[in-house]
């Protein structure tokens, strides 16, 4: 795409959106930047119910790049994000990430640590003894190793949403609360959009960052985008008492991870954010969160790696929406079916960790018609029509 100093709209004003409007306005973009977002509550936005986890072990050159340039962003999040009236408190925990390996997924992890070693991502071989100091209420009879990412870690994602718009808002973004219930068109190409209200907004560019609704809004321009709704369960637990260490983010070969709640001072029992992705979970909106899996899924698995801390008692649960494509990987750029629309979607369950980059690369698509950040070109928007899906093993 060619650059543009015009009216920039993005709809969408969570994590990704409001990341996009803030980069657009600090590296210099001249015109007007307006988000719509149709839930100010945010009550079910993907950043606003995420994990948070911030992690660069990925398998592919173009997710590292993406996941570091996060990783330096929120180390500084608190301190650069500050603007008048607001003051936000990601907190960024740099504990690591700490995947436990077992001999079923030995070779297999051993070879993506030193793809990951020569693709720049900076991470550590743990052998049981090391983990055993790490974290020693670990049972690790099982495991063979650890990957360790000692840069990674977890922020808190309501105050990352927080955070981001209110500095995209101090920087010039206008945020607007409707509804885009259409797109308009002008001589072949997307030129601004209809609200729920009848407002018509004229736009040189539109972004969408609909997160889960994204396919929603692409077909408004004729576009079948591969993007599906999929409900991620989370829970929140508390443990019988207080640990004298603090945890890494950690992913047990069942698929269970988890990591401490103990954002300020908080007195009494630790408490555990607890996911796992149920592979066969059918696409859709929905929000019900199913408290069976609790005891089906997230439970035994968490209670038999940790096998001295009992009870673990479940305190709530909640359900949020991955937007996910075929491949897992997110969809960047000025689709060629669709001039004028940029997508910047699908990021299966990885938004928050790499939203500041996404919000730096498509700041300079739109601006200058070409990224240097960060090469995103494998996340081509039609890059499914053309059979070129990009594969990463790192996914969780």
């Amino acid at each position: 795409m060619t650059g543009t100093a015009g009216a920039v709209v993005v709809v969408g004003g969570g994590v990704i959106g409001s990341s996009i409007a803030y980069h657009l306005l600090r590296d210099g973009h001249s015109g007007p930047v307006t988000v719509v977002e149709r839930d100010a509550t945010y009550a079910r936005a993907s950043s606003f119910l995420a994990m948070g986890g911030i992690r660069q072990q990925f398998s592919s050159t173009v997710n590292i790049r993406l996941a570091q340039y996060g990783t330096r962003f929120y180390a500084e999040f608190d301190r650069a994000m500050r603007v008048p009236g607001h003051a936000p408190r990601a907190d960024f925990r740099q504990r690591g990430y700490l995947f436990l390996v077992d001999e079923a997924a030995s070779d297999r992890f051993a070879a993506r640590l030193e793809r990951q070693r020569r693709l720049g991502a900076r991470v550590e071989r743990l052998e049981v003894d090391d983990i055993r100091a790490m974290a020693p209420d670990l049972r690790l009879d099982d495991i063979r190793f650890g990957v360790f990412g000692p840069d990674d870690g977890y922020g808190e994602p309501r105050e990352v949403l927080a955070g981001f718009r209110a500095a995209a808002a101090a920087a010039g973004a206008r945020y607007v609360a409707a509804e885009v219930v259409d797109l308009t068109r002008r001589t072949g190409r997307v030129a601004g959009v209809v609200l729920d209200d009848g407002e018509r907004m004229a736009a040189d560019v539109v972004v969408n960052a609909a997160g889960p609704f994204a396919r929603r809004l692409a077909a408004m321009a004729g576009l079948d985008l591969p993007v599906e709704p999929v409900r991620q369960h989370l829970f929140r637990c508390a443990l019988p008492a207080r640990l004298p260490y603090r945890l890494p983010m950690i992913v047990d070969p069942s698929g269970v991870h988890w990591r401490h709640d103990d954002t300020g001072e908080r007195l009494g029992p630790d408490r555990l954010v607890v996911a796992c992705t149920k592979l066969d979970e059918p696409p859709g909106e929905n929000f019900d969160c199913d408290h069976a899996r609790w005891e089906s899924d997230f439970r035994p698995p968490l209670q038999a790696r940790m096998p001295g801390l009992t009870p673990i008692e479940m305190i709530e649960g909640w359900a949020g929406l991955y937007a996910m494509t075929p491949d897992h990987n997110p969809l960047l750029g000025e689709h060629p079916a669709a001039p004028g629309l940029v997508l910047a979607n699908g990021y299966s369950g990885h938004g928050l960790m790499i939203a500041p980059a996404v919000g730096k690369v498509l700041s300079e698509l739109i601006r200058l018609g070409r990224t240097e950040t960060v090469d995103v070109g494998a996340f081509a928007p039609d890059r499914f029509e053309r059979g070129e899906p990009v594969y990463d093993e790192a996914m969780v």
